[in-house]
């Protein structure tokens, strides 16, 4: 039988694939009854609404069934709201080598942050500019480097 944290922490999220729930920073707590063995995993979407948590819930469920934990209960919070500033420091370097610029830390609740550049994660050039505010997904922006022409997505800061 496997940890059930190490287990749950390995999901990768299916609309950026090259996280894991973990490093999104959606994966707020696993805790296990060890009388009866039950898991319980919390999860925050990264919006309300996100039509990838239907999908993460049953990743969820298949991981920990595999690591030998069958019966788990999985509660969704929304409180306090999931923030770009959850996302580790691992996650954001794997955001930029597979090409999506990661966000900038949002800071204190309340405060909204304007980005007036976004480096191009390809050359590192801060001359670039927002083609759409709709990416691949829709915690996405569609950026183009004006150094390089690559486009490029950028994660949304919340």
């Amino acid at each position: 039988m496997t940890d059930p944290r190490t287990a749950v922490a390995a999901v990768v999220d299916p609309e950026i694939r090259v996280l894991t729930i973990d490093e999104l920073g959606i994966l707020r707590a696993v805790d296990e009854d060890p009388a009866s063995g039950r898991v319980v995993v919390t999860i925050t979407p990264t919006y309300t609404g996100c039509p990838a948590m239907d999908v993460i819930r049953a990743d969820i469920r298949r991981a920990l069934a595999a690591a030998g934990h069958p019966e788990a209960e999985i509660r969704t919070v929304h409180h306090p709201a999931w923030s770009t500033d959850w996302i580790s420091e691992s996650g954001r370097a794997k955001l930029a080598a597979a090409g999506i610029a990661p966000p900038s830390p949002v800071g204190a609740p309340g405060v909204v942050a304007l980005t007036l550049a976004v480096r191009c994660p390809r050359c590192g050039s801060p001359e670039t500019e927002q083609l759409s505010r709709f990416g691949s997904t829709a915690c996405k922006a569609l950026w183009r480097c004006r150094s390089c022409s690559e486009p490029f997505d950028h994660l949304k800061a919340l």
